[in-house]
C-alpha cells in the first residue's frame, strides 16, 4: 500500500509577495540596459546641471530621436533616476544622481557597475553551457562590457583611496615606494591602479601582468597617455607564469 503525499498548502500572501519581488528584479534587469544606454548616448551628461528639459530638448542636445528619448525618460522617472514635473512636462537629473552617473572621478560613479551587469547578462548563454559541461568560463571569454565596466567601476575607488588610505595603511610601504621599489601587479587588467602608483612614485618601477592580451594593450596605451610608460610596463602573462624576481624591469 502506497501512502499518498499531500501537496503543501500555499500561502497566497507569501506567493504574492514573491511575485512582486520577482517583478521588481525583472524591472531592475531591464533598467540596467537603460542606464548603459543613457551613459553611452550622453543622456545623463546632457541632463546634468541643465535644469528641467523636455524630451525634445534632450533629443536635440544629444542628436537622438525624441520618441525614444521620451520613453527612456519615462522609465528613468519611474525608477527614481530623474524627476518629472507633470505641469511642465519636463525632466530633471538631481545633483546626487548626476554625481553618481556623470562624474568618473567620483567614488560613487556607477555606470561601470551597470556595464558589468549588462555584460554578465549577455554572457549568460556561455555560463549555461559551462553549467552543463562543468567547464570554466575564462576572463577572455567575457564580452568587452565586463572588461571595460570592471575598470570603470573600480578606478574611482582606486583614485579616492589607494594613495591616501590603502597604501599608507601598510607598514613601511609608502616610504619604500618613495625611495624606489619594484612592484608587480598580477592580474592588472587595464592597469588603473598600476598607472596611478607609477605617477605618484617616480623612483619606483611597476610591472603589470595579465593573461588577457586586449587588456594589456589598453594598459600600455593608458600608461603612454599618462606619461608613465617609462616606469610602468605591461606584459601578457598568467598568474602562474609571470616572470617574477628574475625579470628585467
Amino acid at each position: 500500500m502506497t501512502a499518498t503525499q499531500q501537496a503543501p498548502a500555499i500561502d497566497m500572501a507569501k506567493l504574492e509577495q514573491f511575485v512582486f519581488r520577482a517583478v521588481d528584479e525583472v524591472g531592475a534587469t531591464l533598467n540596467t540596459a537603460l542606464v548603459v544606454m543613457g551613459d553611452r548616448l550622453g543622456f545623463y551628461r546632457a541632463l546634468a546641471g541643465a535644469g528641467p528639459l523636455t524630451p525634445a530638448d534632450l533629443a536635440a542636445r544629444t542628436r537622438t530621436a525624441e520618441r525614444y528619448v521620451a520613453e527612456w525618460l519615462n522609465a528613468q522617472a519611474a525608477g527614481g533616476y530623474v524627476t518629472y514635473d507633470p505641469d511642465s512636462g519636463r525632466y530633471t537629473l538631481p545633483p546626487e544622481q548626476a554625481l553618481a552617473l556623470t562624474d568618473p572621478d567620483s567614488p560613487a560613479y556607477l555606470p561601470g557597475f551597470f556595464q558589468i551587469a549588462l555584460g554578465s547578462v549577455i554572457d549568460s548563454p556561455k555560463i549555461m553551457d559551462a553549467a552543463r559541461t562543468g567547464a570554466g568560463v575564462g576572463w577572455h571569454e567575457h564580452v568587452p562590457d565586463v572588461h571595460d565596466g570592471c575598470e570603470r567601476f573600480f578606478r574611482p575607488g582606486y583614485h579616492a583611496n589607494l594613495l591616501s588610505g590603502w597604501l599608507p595603511a601598510l607598514d613601511g610601504v609608502v616610504a619604500r615606494l618613495e625611495r624606489g621599489a619594484r612592484v608587480a601587479d598580477v592580474g592588472c587588467g587595464h592597469g588603473a591602479s598600476t598607472i596611478l602608483m607609477a605617477a605618484a612614485y617616480p623612483h619606483s618601477a611597476f610591472a603589470g601582468f595579465d593573461y588577457h592580451e586586449p587588456s594589456i594593450a589598453t594598459a600600455r596605451k593608458r600608461a603612454e597617455d599618462a606619461g608613465v610608460a617609462g616606469r610602468a610596463s605591461f606584459q601578457v602573462a598568467s598568474a602562474a607564469a609571470y616572470p617574477g624576481r628574475g625579470m628585467t624591469w
